[in-house]
This record gives structure tokens, C-alpha cells and sequence, in this order.
């Protein structure tokens, strides 16, 4: 009840009134009120306009009747009033909550080959990407012309490309056989067939392929952006059957969990009812095929369990926000601004008139006459020149390869004051090289890998000559032992565990192209034969993996064949050991980890290897005291580190894992949670083997990109998930931070206090860049958000560290709230997506991670060091045209405004149209969009001055090329040459009076074609034709269109008489008006540019 007590007295009448309008019945009410007063006799309604205009009197407006308390009540009086009409509204909106109200989704259940037997009814497995249908799209065509005909081809390429989709042929295994069947026509129960190189149509579980490792490769690049391929596995139940008409002969079924976003993750069960006893099988990720990947290798047959919208492409594919420039929002201030003064001058006009007669339809006829205050044409204008600025990008060659997927913020890049950028594969190459090997008491680096080459040559040869004497030992001989120190012989072991873990704890594949076409049967057979195939490539979820892999080939131990349940390496003799795979568990983000159960062929030993990150193996790894220590050593070089470590099992500990760990897949409800606690009970007291350094090279020219950047006053962030010694030293070596500025580490911080006390010890530092791990963002964040963002603003240079993907988006979006200035994010990889799509412009590179950053950005590049030509010339070229283009067309409705406002003045404020008929069409179609439109080829410096001085792009910031001092200047601009053309032609032509419209819309269209030759500072032979296709249009249609030029039909009955136009007495008047309303300018643009010239005048001067 106390939340009812008001803070302050309230009036009775103000209760009665809240109580009114807080009822429940308020909607009923207001519509019950509104249908009372349309029941009203219709005829009492004044006509406003008819076709001549303008023509009931005051007189004719009545006062329509209240509604009547009485009509409240519902009864049959209320029913005939109109609440048969309320009636019906009602149950139409009741109507449309119920179609708008979106299905549950479910879990369910498929039968193989049946999709009668499905409960429910599914959708179609159409695609559909159209934005818009008929009935949705025609209202949008009445406000912009040239928009809506944009609209309409995307549409209609994107109908064409879902048609295309749409119409694929699908192989469909029925009892019958096989028969064709559109993508579209497919049904969730469905068994379809999809062969090599083919697209997914829908999400399937995958039930058998013609490989006879029950294993296929797809292609994910087009889902999640990694090029890398993906291996997936068949149910081992439908695997094993001998033909594909088996799967009718046996009663099974999918349990699949219901729709949902995640494509990294499923849960599911494959159950066969025919078999004593029944057979469950737990499905996971790899048992799955998304719609929209493709078959690398092989031919797989799947169940179709999700259709259409259901499916993970379709779900994900979501619409990002629609960026809208900065320069697009001022425009709309400025426009908002002429709409008062549209207003405000026809009330002045109204009441100089004396408010004589009906004078609210003056009002409106004002309103309408001055209506070309309002540029109507500048939204086509600057659409026109944003395809024009993105054309001209893509046409660049000093850039290739550059993409601009939205065309609506090129004026963007030429605003920005911060960029936040990714560290690995945007400023470094992701091309991962090994640089070193540390066991804990000796490091091998690049000048000694020969070293460790030596050790595993002589460890596998003592081992095989061991083995051909029907030795069970896989230590060196005795007599080697004898000779060999007993260091020796230690750091030869431990280099050899470390190598094989090193090749045996990945999820890398060998992939061998010439073999494309030979069957599995073939290249098993072969396997003891040729494993020297020069085309061997690797396959694998991250570029170090590769790195690591191809290093244990180059030491001597090489990964020659992988499938799903073992793994063959060859040694240095040449010689084949194989290792059966008996659990993997892949990497994740959460984890950072990733580990895998073998099993020895030779000699049966069951051993659990483990990589990971430092942070995430420290607690796993038995004690040691030199581990964080070497990992801060290797990140200072700027290398990448992972820990291995080892753990051997009895037969008996994996026994009892694997019964537990089985268990805990087949659950139904948090598997992925038991799971992972199965796992962490095997993740103890770990031996640790060794510690891996893989370098990151930094990309061309990113030192000199990244000084550009900072001289063009843009402060630079780099974001990164890496470790904060290895982020410190690429910031050092990529100049992102020079070498004699001061580097402020912030501390980690875990509470309040701890905070408050280290940013106290910031605030006192000066000019020093700022390093902080994600850890420490959060507390600070969390506590102090805007003392943090203040301070780090005003750093030179900020790194932020392990951070995740949500940390890097949210960093973006405060510093859009606190600064309020335009922020630019840029990264190559599926964590950087966030960041990009939320800054306010997103640059993508496409780079070996993929091309999901690349698909997500409004601008893509092949390389970091493309930005500063993106920025410096075409960012900067794009506001300044843009704003030039923008200014230009709002004068050249204030100066025809202002005509219009003289002309009626002169004539006792009569609401006369100045102009009629075509010459307004024309005026700001063929007599001036041409030129107009020209401004977007101007440019005040050539390419390489601007990227020879980028302090240009400084002035860009602060917005001085479009402001509302420079509106004023151009508004004061407009009222003086209109005022001139209009006073010039009525003062000089007096004796001639009947042709004031033909001699002032003359002057006027010289004038605007002067002044744009007045504003171009860069002349372009496109430039020149504009001016004088415009100049001849206007001449050719002054013979035709001579009816336009009268003063008026009906008051004058004059017309244009085309003798007149070509006497020297025309012409001479003609250029006198238009003399005196451009020369004054000149000569002010004149004397400002030799006084006070702007900055890029004096760099071309």
C-alpha cells in the first residue's frame, strides 16, 4: 500500500483525472469516444480543397458535436452508434496478437524414413532471406524514388539467389529407392543423400557415409566463418548396417533437443527398438550436419531434424542494427531546423498579411508554396553519392580486395577518434612458426632444433633395434647407458615424451589432395607403403596446432594418417606406430584445454595427454616452481605458450572412467555440466612435460600504419585474449606504444578497495599508455565505470588483455556513452564479430581464421594496412563531399524559397505560386542535379598528400565541415541571391513585366551553376560536362516549355515570347543579376583564402 501514498498533495480534479486515464478501459474508452464523434453527420465536415484549390470559407467550419455522456452506456443505442464497429476492431487485433504470437519450441522426436509419424507439424525447409512481400514493400515506394528502386534489385537478386536455393535436387531414400526432391520440399524425417562438394539443405543427424572410417569432412565457412574442416562422425549403429535399404528394415528414432542458436553444441539420442536389447546411443556435435556446410569428402546420408527457420543458419542469421552515420543525424538536426523556419515564415507571412479572410487556408497554401525549404531531394542525393563513394572503393587498387557491405556510413570512416582492434591475425600475420621448447631446466630455441632432431633419431633407433631383438624396454641399451651421462639420458627421455605428446595431443588432420579420388579401401591399403606424399597438408581448428604438428615433422616424428579411432606417426627410420584413440576432448573458449585417452599398439599402455593455456593448466599440473615464470619470459618475446602435460592410466582407472563417462553422455538434462565434472576427476596431479613457445609475426606494414593513425589523432585500443606480457610486447614492437613512453600495468584487482586504491595510482601518472587484464576491467567496471573510462581516455594508447568476445563489445559501447565520439572496431576472427557490430563502424579482415569478421563488418580488407588509405582518403573525401553535397541542396531550396517569399511580399503577400508546373520539377532535377551531384568527385588534396599529412583528418573531428555556423553561412547566402534575383528582375524589368518569371528562373539557374563552380576546388572533366549538359537543357527547353514562363495564364494571359530571350537587352540584364548575386561571394572566399586559408590550402598552394 505504500506505494500508493503520494509524495506531494494531489488535486481532487488531478485523482479523478489519473483514475481516468490509469483504467483499465482507457483504450475502450478513447476508441468508444472516436467512433461517438465519426457517428456524427459526415456532411457537417468541411471540404478543405477541391481540384481548383483553396475555396470554402470560414463560414463552412462547424464545431462537430461532443460525444454525449448518455452514448456511453452499451446498449442497443450504443450497438447502431457505432460499437458494432469497436466490436469488430477488437476481434480483429485479437486476431492478429493471435497470428503474431510465436511457437513454442520443442524437443522431439523422428522416426527414420517416416515423417507421417511426426506429432506435429514442422515448417517447410524453404529458405527464405526476402525482407519484404507485396504488400509490405508498396507503401515504401511512395517516399523516395530512387531508394525504393535500390530496395527493389537487392530484393529481386535476393528472390533469385532463394529460388536458386530453393530448387537444388536432393537424393531421398525412400523404401521405393531414390528420388529427386527440391531443398524446399524436404520434411523433418526425411533420409536425404548428399554427395562430395554439395551444400547441407537442412540440419541432419548423420547416419552412414561411403567412407569406411564411418568419418567425413565438411566445410563450415559459411556457418561460422573457419575455413578449417570439420570432421564428423556417423552413428556407429547405422554405420555398421551392410546397405543403405537397411535403415527401413530396423524400428529406430532421434531424439533431438529443441531449436536453438548455439552451433557448437547438441544433445541427443539415437535409440533402435528392434534390438534385445534396445541400443541408445548419446549424439553430440559431430554426429551432426547444420544446413549450409558442405561435404568435403565423401557421400553421407543423414535424418532431417530441423527445416527451415528452425534450422541453426537460419536462426543465427540475425539483422544487425541499422548503423546510421553521424553526418546522417546532423542532416537531420539541420532539417529539423528548416522545418521551423518553413513554419515560422508562413505564419510571418500570414501575418503581415493582416489575418484578413480565411486566413488558416493562407496558412496552408504558405506552407505549401515555401515547401522547398524542406530538401526532399537529399535523401536521394546522398544515396546516390554513398554508392558512388563505396564504388569508388572497391575500385581502388592500392587497395584490392576491399569490400563495402553497407553502403549507408562510408562518411563514417572520416569521423573517427577511436579505433579498437584485435591483436592476432589483424596487427599480427596468424601465420604461427615454432620458436621454442622448454623442458624446466633446459630451453631449446630456432639455432638449437637440431639438437632435439639428434635425440629423437637416436631415442627411436635404440628403441626399434630394441624391438627387432624382442626387447620389451623402450629405454636406450645398456651400453648406451653406460656411455652417455646420466643428464644425458634424462633430458633425451624427457625430450622424447615431450615430442610424442606434442604429436599426439591435437585435433589435426593429414590430408593428402592426390588421393582425392582413390576409396578408402585403397589408401588403407597403402598405408605401410607411401606416407611421402608432398601434397600432405593439415587439417585443423587453429593455425597452432598446424605449427606444432609441422614442427614434430621437421624434428623427425611425423603425423601421417588420422582417422576416428586411431592415429599413425611415422619415425625417423620410417617406420609406423599407431595409437588407438579412445577419448578426445576437443578445446573450448571455457576450458582452454583440450585433451585425448591413446592407447600404445606395441605395448598397450593407456596414456591421458593435456594442452592448454597456462592459467587453466597451473592448477593441473603437479607442483613446480618454474612454469609461470618461463611462460612470463616467453610472452615478454611475444610468444604464444601452451603447457603439456601427461597422465598414464591403468586398465583398470579407464575402465572405471569410461563406464562414468558414458553414463554422464547419455544424460538428457545438463550433459555437458556431468560431462565436464567426469573429466576434471581424471585432470589431477598431471605430469608436467614441457612448455611450447609459437610466434606471431606482425603483418606488413603495421608500424608505419599504426604512427598514420595516431598523427590523424585517432586513439588506438587493442583488445586481445592473449596473455598480458605477450600483448605488451606486440604493442612494443608494433609502435603501438613507443619505446620511450611509460607503460602503466595495472595490477590485478579483485575487490573494491583494491580498485579505487590502483586507479588513485593512475590518476597520478601522465602521458603513459595503459595495460589491464579483462579480470581487472570487470572489477573496475563494475565499481568505478566512469572514473575508469575518464582516465583511460586520456591515455595515448590502451591494451586490454584477456579479454572475451563480451568484454571486447561492451568496452566499445562505453565508449560510445561516455565520450559520444565515433568509434571504428576491427579484427579478423568469430570473437571479434561482437565488437564490430557494435562500434559504429566495423572493419573485417579476412584473414586465416576465416571470413566470419569479414561476412559481420560494413568494410572488409585483405590487410591491417589498408585502413589508412580507407581512412586518410576515401573516409576523409566522403564527409567532406557528403557535407558539401548536403549544404549545397538545402541552398538550393532556400534560395528558391527566398524568391518565392520576395514575390509574394511584393504583391501584398498574395499566396501566388512563383514558379508552376515543370520548371519546379525541373529546377531540381535536370536543370541542377547534375552539377549538384558532381560535388562527389571533388577533393580539396590528392591521395597521397592526404597520406603524406594526415593532421588533414584532424579538422574532420570536429565536425567543422558541416556545423550550424557553416548552415547559417550558407542560409545568409541564400537570402541574398534570392533576394537579388528576385529585387534584379522586377527593378530591371520593370516595362517588361509579364516576363519577370522567364528572366528571374534564368539568373536563378545561372547562379546555381555558378556557385557550383565556385565551390569545387579539384575540377574533374565529369565536372565540366554536368555544367554544360544543365546549361544546354535549360536553353533547349526554353523554346519548348514557353507556356511555363508566364506570370499566369488566367491573371495575364502572357506568354513567353522566344524573340525576347535572344535580344542583347535580355541577356546583358541577365548577366548583370546573376553577377551581382555571385560576385560579392567570390571575392569573400577571396580574401578568406588569403588571409585565414584552411590547412589542406596550404599544403597545395
Amino acid at each position: 500500500m505504500a506505494d500508493h501514498i503520494p509524495l506531494h498533495p494531489v488535486p481532487r480534479s488531478a485523482q479523478r483525472r489519473e483514475a481516468y486515464y490509469t483504467s483499465a478501459v482507457t483504450a475502450q474508452r478513447h476508441n468508444r469516444y472516436q467512433v461517438e464523434d465519426e457517428s456524427s453527420h459526415l456532411d457537417e465536415m468541411p471540404l478543405m480543397m477541391s481540384e481548383e484549390g483553396f475555396e470554402n470559407d470560414e463560414s463552412d467550419y462547424h464545431t462537430l458535436p461532443r460525444a454525449r455522456i448518455s452514448q456511453r452506456r452499451r446498449g442497443l443505442e450504443w450497438f447502431i452508434c457505432g460499437g458494432w464497429k469497436f466490436l469488430c476492431t477488437s476481434c480483429s487485433d485479437w486476431l492478429i496478437n493471435i497470428c503474431r504470437r510465436k511457437k513454442e519450441l520443442k524437443a522431439r522426436t523422428v522416426w527414420l524414413g517416416c515423417p507421417e509419424k511426426c506429432e506435429e507439424k514442422y515448417p517447410k525447409n524453404a529458405i527464405k532471406n526476402q525482407k519484404y512481400n507485396v504488400f509490405t514493400f508498396i507503401p515504401g515506394g511512395f517516399v523516395l524514388t530512387v531508394t525504393v528502386v535500390r530496395e527493389a534489385v537487392d530484393e529481386f537478386r535476393r528472390y533469385k539467389r532463394d529460388k536458386e536455393m530453393n530448387s537444388q535436387l536432393y537424393s531421398k531414400l525412400t523404401v521405393r529407392g531414390k528420388v529427386q526432391v527440391k531443398s524446399s520440399d524436404i520434411q523433418v524425417g526425411d533420409l536425404i543423400i548428399v554427395e562430395k562438394n554439395q551444400r547441407i539443405p537442412s540440419d541432419m543427424v548423420f547416419l552412414r557415409t561411403s567412407e569406411k572410417t564411418g568419418s567425413c569432412f565438411i566445410r563450415t565457412d559459411q556457418l561460422d566463418g573457419e575455413t578449417d574442416w570439420k570432421l564428423k562422425v556417423a552413428v556407429s549403429c547405422t554405420q555398421r548396417l551392410p546397405a543403405l535399404g537397411d535403415l527401413f528394415s530396423i524400428n529406430a528414432y532421434v531424439y533431438a533437443q529443441k531449436p536453438q542458436l548455439d552451433i557448437h553444441s547438441f544433445e541427443g539420442t539415437f535409440t533402435r527398438e528392434d534390438s534385445d536389447p534396445a541400443v541408445h546411443e548419446s549424439l553430440s556435435i559431430e554426429n551432426t550436419l547444420w544446413a549450409s556446410t558442405v561435404v568435403a569428402s565423401g557421400t553421407v546420408i543423414g535424418v532431417v531434424i530441423y527445416t527451415g527457420k528452425e534450422t541453426r543458419s537460419v536462426m543465427n542469421t540475425s539483422n544487425p542494427k541499422n548503423k546510421v552515420g553521424l553526418l546522417d543525424l546532423e542532416l537531420n538536426q539541420l532539417t529539423k531546423a528548416l522545418f521551423l523556419a518553413l513554419v515560422a515564415l508562413s505564419v510571418v507571412m500570414v501575418t503581415l498579411q493582416g489575418f484578413v479572410g480565411p486566413w488558416y487556408r493562407n496558412l496552408f497554401r504558405f506552407l505549401l508554396l515555401f515547401s522547398y525549404i524542406i530538401p526532399i531531394s537529399l535523401r536521394v542525393n546522398l544515396d546516390m553519392g554513398k554508392a558512388a563513394y563505396g564504388w569508388m572503393i572497391m575500385k581502388d587498387d592500392n587497395i584490392p580486395g576491399t569490400v563495402v557491405r553497407t553502403s549507408t556510413i562510408p562518411e563514417e570512416l572520416g569521423r573517427l577518434v577511436y579505433l579498437l582492434t584485435d591483436k592476432t591475425g589483424t596487427l599480427t600475420q596468424n601465420e604461427m612458426v615454432f620458436k621454442r621448447l622448454h623442458l624446466g631446466t633446459v630451453s631449446y630455441g630456432t639455432d638449437t632444433m637440431d639438437e632435439i632432431q639428434i635425440h629423437i633419431i637416436n631415442s627411436y633407433s635404440q628403441v626399434h633395434s630394441q624391438n627387432s631383438g624382442n626387447s620389451t624396454s623402450s629405454t636406450p641399451s645398456r651400453k648406451a647407458q653406460s656411455a652417455a651421462p646420466k643428464v644425458r639420458k634424462s633430458v633425451s627421455s624427457r625430450i622424447h615424451e615431450a615430442v610424442k605428446a606434442i604429436a599426439l595431443c591435437h585435433n589435426v588432420t593429414p590430408v593428402y589432395e592426390s588421393r582425392a579420388g582413390v576409396s578408402a579401401e585403397t589408401e588403407y591399403a597403402e598405408v605401410d607403403q607411401d606416407f611421402s606424399d608432398e601434397n600432405r597438408t593439415y587439417q585443423a581448428s587453429s593455425p597452432d596446432e598446424v605449427a606444432l604438428v609441422q614442427w614434430t615433422e621437421s624434428v623427425g616424428l611425423t603425423l601421417v594418417n588420422r582417422d576416428l579411432t586411431s592415429m599413425q606417426l611415422k619415425t625417423p627410420g620410417g617406420h609406423i606406430l599407431t595409437y588407438y584413440i579412445l577419448q578426445i576432448f576437443p578445446f573450448t573458449s571455457e576450458s582452454k584445454r583440450m585433451g585425448i585417452i591413446v592407447r600404445d599398439e606395441s605395448s598397450g599402455e593407456i596414456t591421458f595427454y593435456m594442452k592448454g593455456a597456462d592459467v587453466a593448466m597451473s592448477t593441473i599440473v603437479q607442483y613446480n616452481d618454474w612454469l609461470e615464470e618461463e611462460c612470463g619470459n616467453m610472452a615478454r618475446e611475444g610468444l604464444r605458450t601452451l603447457v603439456v602435460a601427461k597422465k598414464s592410466l591403468t586398465e583398470e582407472q579407464y575402465q572405471d572412467f569410461e563406464s562414468r563417462y558414458n553414463q554422464a553422455k547419455l544424460s538428457i538434462h545438463d550433459r555437458n555440466l556431468k560431462v565436464a565434472a567426469v573429466v576434471e576427476s581424471l585432470e589431477r596431479e598431471m605430469e608436467l612435460l614441457c612448455l611450447t613457445g609459437v610466434e606471431d609475426q606482425l603483418q606488413a606494414d603495421v608500424r608505419p600504419t599504426l604512427e598514420m593513425l595516431r598523427n590523424a589523432g585517432i586513439k588506438i585500443w587493442m583488445l586481445t585474449g592473449d596473455k598480458l606480457e605477450t600483448a605488451t610486447c606486440i604493442a612494443k614492437s608494433s609502435h603501438l606504444v613507443s619505446r620511450t613512453q611509460d607503460i602503466h600495468i595495472f595490477r590485478p584487482v579483485a575487490t573494491r578497495g583494491e580498485a579505487h586504491l590502483e586507479l588513485n595510482a593512475f590518476r597520478r601518472k601522465h602521458d603513459c599508455a595503459l595495460v589491464i587484464s579483462g579480470d581487472s576491467l570487470e572489477v573496475c567496471l563494475k565499481y568505478y565505470e566512469h572514473e575508469f573510462v575518464e582516465l583511460a581516455c586520456q591515455c595515448p594508447a590502451v591494451v586490454c588483455c584477456r579479454c572475451s568476445p563480451t568484454q571486447k563489445a561492451h568496452i566499445v559501447k562505453l565508449l560510445q556513452h561516455h565520450t559520444g565520439k565515433r568509434t571504428c572496431a576491427i579484427g579478423d576472427g568469430g570473437n571479434d564479430v561482437s565488437m564490430i557490430q557494435a562500434a559504429d563502424c566495423g572493419i573485417g579482415i579476412e584473414g586465416k581464421e576465416g571470413k566470419q569478421a569479414s561476412l559481420a563488418a560494413d568494410f572488409s580488407i585483405t590487410q591491417f594496412k589498408h585502413i589508412g588509405r580507407l581512412l586518410m582518403v576515401h573516409g576523409r573525401n566522403s564527409y567532406k563531399r557528403s557535407a558539401a553535397l548536403g549544404q549545397f541542396v538545402m541552398h538550393r531550396g532556400l534560395i528558391i524559397s527566398t524568391m518565392q517569399a520576395v514575390f509574394s511580399s511584393v504583391f501584398y503577400f498574395a499566396s501566388v505560386p512563383l514558379y508552376q508546373g515543370f520548371l519546379m520539377v525541373g529546377y531540381a532535377t535536370i536543370y541542377t542535379m547534375f552539377p549538384v551531384f558532381s560535388l562527389v568527385l571533388d577533393q580539396d588534396v590528392k591521395p597521397e598528400m592526404a597520406l603524406l599529412y594526415p593532421e588533414l583528418y584532424k579538422d574532420l573531428t570536429k565536425g567543422r565541415s558541416l556545423s550550424f555556423k557553416t548552415f547559417l553561412i550558407w542560409v545568409l547566402i541564400s537570402i541574398y541571391q534570392g533576394g537579388i534575383l528576385m529585387y534584379g528582375a522586377l527593378l530591371l524589368f520593370e516595362s517588361e513585366f509579364v516576363h519577370v518569371v522567364a528572366i528571374s528562373f534564368t539568373a536563378l539557374i545561372l547562379t546555381e551553376l555558378l556557385m557550383v563552380a565556385l565551390t569545387i576546388r579539384t575540377w574533374h572533366w565529369l565536372m565540366v560536362v554536368a555544367e554544360f549538359l544543365s546549361l544546354g537543357c535549360y536553353v533547349a527547353s526554353l523554346a519548348f516549355l514557353n507556356e511555363y514562363f508566364g506570370i499566369g495564364r488566367v491573371s495575364f494571359g502572357a506568354f513567353l515570347d522566344v524573340a525576347f530571350i535572344t535580344t542583347v537587352t535580355f541577356l546583358w540584364k541577365v548577366s548583370a543579376i546573376t553577377v551581382v548575386s555571385c560576385l560579392p561571394l567570390y571575392i569573400l572566399k577571396y580574401l578568406k583564402r588569403k588571409f585565414s586559408p584552411p590547412s589542406y590550402s596550404k599544403l597545395t598552394s
